[in-house]
Parts: structure tokens; sequence; C-alpha cells
């Protein structure tokens, strides 16, 4: 499905992501785990084409992210507030999102409905624009607009920061849910270890841009993360 080749980036001559060489195959839950300046959010701008690597490609389905805007059309993301239009309310936002996705007014209350304990109330029919909405309330559109269209590959980077314990769960039952019933591949980035290994079936530890592990997720995998970071605490 994606496949990385010989891709690094560099900012002033350091090297902040290096990977030789990955595959993820379709339908996969990929999680990407490190400490703050790892690579992981300028890995996944990569993979969107957001910025351009210095040497390297990223290929969806055999084809370079760079020389083809085919992928957009089955790819969905949330990386940050960015991705947002703040100066709309959440239900403006939808309906722009979704009749770029060709939903009618029908579809989209049914699509929206699948959100409904996500939304915990709080999101739609609320005259707050997008921008006044507090910051785990403006994660909670991103995500929802991010699986709109029926994406075959998502990119969600810390979707659980800025939850509060409840919802954190309730996006991780969603996450789990909407894979077996979509076969999403799923791209997830956190720094919430119990959350990713529940969630994710293969997690990639990135240390300085490199791939220190490569694991698929099994009964020890939270325990030997959490003792690899305990290493810096």
């Amino acid at each position: 499905m994606i496949d990385i080749k010989n891709l690094s980036k560099q900012y002033s001559g350091v090297t902040v992501v290096d990977i030789p060489e990955l595959h993820i195959a379709k339908g996969e839950s990929f999680g990407l785990v490190g400490n703050n300046g790892a690579g992981k959010t300028t890995f996944f701008r990569m993979m969107l084409d957001l910025i351009r690597p210095t040497e390297g490609e990223v290929l969806s389905k055999g084809v370079n992210v760079q020389k083809s805007e085919d992928w957009k059309y089955y790819t969905g993301s949330f990386l940050d507030e960015s991705f947002l239009i703040d100066y709309l309310t959440p239900n403006e936002y939808f309906e722009f999102t979704g009749k770029l996705h060709g939903y009618s007014a029908g579809d989209l209350q049914v699509y929206l409905a699948q959100f409904e304990s996500l939304f915990n109330d709080e999101i739609l029919e609320k005259k707050n624009y997008v921008r006044d909405l507090s910051k785990g309330n403006q994660k909670k559109v991103g995500l929802a607009a991010a699986l709109m269209g029926n994406p075959e590959v998502v990119l969600l980077d810390e979707p659980f920061a800025n939850l509060d314990p409840t919802t954190q769960i309730r996006l991780k039952n969603l996450l789990k849910s909407w894979k077996v019933e979509h076969q999403v591949t799923f791209f997830i980035s956190s720094h919430d270890l119990n959350h990713v290994t529940e969630v994710c079936d293969r997690i990639v530890l990135l240390e300085k841009g490199k791939v220190h592990k490569d694991i698929h997720t099994e009964a020890d995998t939270l325990k030997d993360l959490e003792a690899y970071f305990s290493e810096y605490s």
C-alpha cells in the first residue's frame, strides 16, 4: 500500500528523518512513537507531500506522491488545527467537506450520527466557530472530517492529545471498529503508548529520525516500550 524508499529530510545540514526502506500493507494499523524531535510529524508531512524530502520518495499504491494527486482521493488526514477552516461553525465545516465528497444533506446526517458519542453534544448545532472551540473539540471535528469519504488511508498525528479520558477511550474504540468495518490503513502518531498499542497492529519507534524498533504488537509490547522510554526519564 505505502512504500518508503531512501527517504530523508535535512534542515540546515541536520538530518531529521532517515528511513532507507519501509513497507506498510493495506489494512494495517501503523503506529509511530518517539520522543519530541524524533521526526514523526516531519515523516507524516512528507507522506502527504506537504514538505518535500531531501532525498528519496513516498510511494502510495506504487506511485510517488510528488508526481501524482491520485492518492489524495483515497487519503484522509488530520495533523493539526491548520487542517480546519476556523472561521466556519462545525456544521458549516462538515457541510463544506461533505460537498467535496459528494454527500447529500441526508448522507451527511447519517455519517455524522456515527460520531454522536465522540462529539458528546459539544460539536453540532452550536453557534461557536471552529476557532473558538477547545483544542479537544477542534480535534474531534478534524478526526470526523478525516474519515469522511471512506478513505483507504488515514493519517492522524496525536489523535488522543487534548481529549479527556472518556473521549480517548471512545476514540480508541471508534478507530478499532472503523479499521475492521472499512479496511482502512491507519497511520497513527502518538505519545500515548497505552492507546497506540491497543489500536495498532504494528509500531515503529523513531529515534533522531531513524527506525530504532519495528515491531508487531503483542502482549508485551507496551511493557517493552515503557522500558525503552523509562531510560530517558
